[in-house]
């Protein structure tokens, strides 16, 4: 039970601790700031984020179509949300497994097929926002090298995860584990690799990408500050690859240094961009949990058994010291 308590509660306190530090930090830039914002575009970037939602429901309604499960955008946005409201209360992204429960109990999907459905849509999710990222590469002059980097590597990572998709044929194996792991593969090669999925899920996963932008833009907008386009959308990319390390739950506390930091280098005040940081994720994650709470009760109460099933299997197993 120690075990299971302590893998919450440690990354929960440092991601705490680093947002506490860096608001502290600019403590006297606050209330000056909060007294000049615009109010009106803290609502437009709610909605924004709404409609990236109901775009990250639709996506996986297509997913899942793909692996032929007629789900509902409705009921694929539920289960979005509540897995990714569980990622904000714990880490690893340990939420993800929730998604896999609510399928299999709702549509008696595989295992198998409830992982390779969420593989098939972070794979998406990370190689879009690389090659955002890449683009923006084009507009923003004098980058480090780091930046470089950690925007390339995640294409180059996705262009051979794509090629053993595309070379993996129909073979089989006798040992189980390695059958499971081909299985999986050949269920995200189904599910990503059709000219219809590689459009749709390519198409929809831009839109996506461009509305998470664009509620940074609307936080921007009601400090009244200009920043370039250019620059927000390497901020982004660079936040949400750092974040995509599941070290604190939700990625909060690695995300909001990250994205403070490439504000900061080009040219955006420290107190600025931590408080473009914070309200940004705050607005992301509150849209999140207050989705994952309605999500609950649209599915129904036996959802919270499934949380705690998933959690506890990935937390420690069976072990009930």
């Amino acid at each position: 039970m120690y075990r299971k308590i302590s893998a919450i509660i440690v990354p929960t306190v440092i991601a705490a601790g680093i947002i506490i530090y860096m608001l502290y930090s600019v403590r006297d830039k606050i209330l000056i700031a909060i007294q000049h914002l615009t109010p009106e575009y803290l609502l437009l970037g709610i909605l924004i984020c709404l409609c990236a939602w109901w775009l990250r429901g639709w996506r996986y309604h297509m997913i899942l179509q793909s692996l032929n499960y007629r789900v509902t955008v409705v009921v694929a946005t539920a289960c979005v949300f509540v897995s990714q409201t569980a990622n904000i209360i714990v880490p690893a992204r340990l939420g993800d497994f929730v998604r896999v429960f609510i399928l299999k109990h709702e549509y008696n999907t595989t295992y198998s097929e409830g992982v390779s459905s969420l593989v098939v849509e972070r794979v998406f999710d990370i190689v879009t926002v690389a090659f955002l990222g890449a683009i923006s590469l084009f507009f923003v002059l004098n980058a480090p090298p780091w930046v470089i980097y950690l925007v390339v590597l995640p294409l180059v990572a996705g262009a051979m995860f794509f090629g053993i998709l595309l070379c993996i044929g129909k073979y089989s194996s006798k040992n189980r584990y390695i059958q499971i792991l081909l299985t999986m593969l050949h269920e995200i090669k189904r599910a990503s690799l059709s000219v219809r999925s590689i459009i749709a899920l390519g198409s929809t996963s831009i839109v996506i990408w461009f509305l998470d932008i664009f509620v940074c833009v609307a936080v921007i907008m009601m400090f009244q500050e200009q920043i370039p386009f250019a620059v927000v959308v390497l901020a982004i990319v660079i936040g949400n690859l750092v974040k995509a390390v599941p070290l604190t739950p939700g990625g909060i506390g690695t995300y909001e240094p990250a994205l403070t930091a490439t504000f900061f280098l080009f040219g955006v005040p420290y107190d600025l961009a931590v408080l473009i940081a914070v309200i940004d994720h705050l607005i992301k994650n509150l849209i999140t949990l207050a989705g994952g709470i309605v999500s609950i009760y649209y599915l129904g109460d036996w959802v919270i058994p499934s949380i705690r099933t998933a959690l506890d299997s990935k937390l420690g197993g069976g072990d009930k010291s």
